[in-house]
């Protein structure tokens, strides 16, 4: 394996945004699962460094096929089936990490990391700030999340909030198959440790152009999905999209003007895109599947109160999950919200 420092500097042509590279190299038609298999396959290649490892993720390619093809390209050596122990998984990680590996460890579930949290927030959240410095771990975990497929119990979590939490830790989701592989790459080349939220709901809802050569989508900036001037809605992951289709309908329906802010990395916030969101249309709505007690949503709305208060013309509506555990299948899409939850969010915030 080489040798080379963590932080060694990139070549020129591997530092480019996506919208650089979508301008310039060409493209192919991808789902999110997809575009997350591109992006591990591309990283592999150009750095003997980066490894997989994680349960089924070698010979049955991952329990989503994210990994699939990648132990015939790479061996069994950069492709690791490992036992089914969560804590174990991340622990390793860690260790590879700090003797300069850069692993991606999967996890099936997030709602199966919970074993792995201490090893997450006692150790690779806390390694820097211990070593003063000396030592890094740049590491990503990877966890399909959310629900909305019909899975069993601890299958659909949506906790996110419990990383965003903890000091050390960065936390992406993507959204759209394009963020899902340059947020990808950027993830596996950051220096920190990067636990990386797939929303499984959308993993093949649908396809869009991806291109083919290498490149960064850069942590800590939010993306505006739909431009507005009378509200904003902030949201990320599976999210995104019935937030869309609400701004639409009320645009049809009611003459409503909403900007759709897409989050994309949780920790750092883009708090600058989020501010200046607020004070262009003074109102906001905040969506998100977890649990509204305590979600990220709350951290929002003290972000725009701590900030743009001056600006501020309603207050700010939270439609989320509710305050209790993921139901089962009947229940499944009541419980998350959907385009009318959300339109009605948008219409009685309007209407203060």
């Amino acid at each position: 394996m080489s040798s080379t420092s963590p932080d060694e500097s990139r070549p020129p042509d591997e530092s480019r945004t996506a919208g650089d590279s979508q301008t310039e190299s060409a493209t192919e038609t991808m789902n999110l699962v997809e575009a997350v298999r591109h992006a591990l396959h591309t990283e592999m290649a150009r750095n003997e460094r980066v490894m997989v490892l994680g349960e089924d993720v070698a010979e049955n390619g991952g329990v989503f096929r994210a990994t699939e093809g990648l132990l015939e390209s790479f061996g069994g050596e950069r492709v690791v089936d490992t036992p089914l122990a969560e804590s174990g998984i991340v622990g390793t990680a860690i260790g590879l990490a700090m003797t300069d590996m850069r692993p991606v460890a999967e996890l099936q579930f997030m709602g199966f990391a919970y074993p792995a949290f201490d090893q997450l927030v006692s150790h690779a959240a806390r390694m820097r700030s211990r070593s003063h410095g000396q030592y890094t771990v740049p590491m990503v975990v990877r966890a399909p999340y959310g629900g909305g497929i019909r899975a069993p119990e601890h299958h659909s979590e949506s906790k996110e909030a419990f990383f965003v939490h903890e000091p050390g830790l960065k936390v992406v989701v993507p959204s759209t198959p394009a963020d899902a592989k340059g947020l990808l790459i950027a993830s596996i080349r950051d220096p920190d440790p990067v636990v990386f939220l797939e929303p499984k709901l959308v993993y093949r809802a649908f396809r869009e152009d991806v291109p083919t050569d290498t490149y960064e989508t850069p942590l800590g900036e939010a993306s505006i999905r739909r431009e507005g001037s009378d509200l904003t809605v902030y949201t990320w992951g599976a999210m995104v999209h019935p937030t869309l289709i609400a701004a639409d309908n009320v645009a049809d329906e009611d003459g409503i003007d909403v900007e759709v802010v897409d989050l994309r990395t949780l920790s750092p916030l883009d708090v600058e895109t989020l501010v200046d969101s607020f004070e262009k249309t003074g109102r906001a709505v905040v969506v998100h599947e977890a649990p509204k007690t305590a979600g990220l949503g709350a951290e929002i709305a003290a972000t725009i109160q701590e900030e743009a208060l001056l600006h501020q013309e309603a207050p700010i509506t939270r439609v989320a999950g509710y305050d209790v555990p993921m139901p089962l299948h009947e229940l499944e899409d009541y419980y998350l919200p959907q385009a009318l939850r959300i339109q009605e969010g948008i219409r009685e915030t309007l209407s203060f």
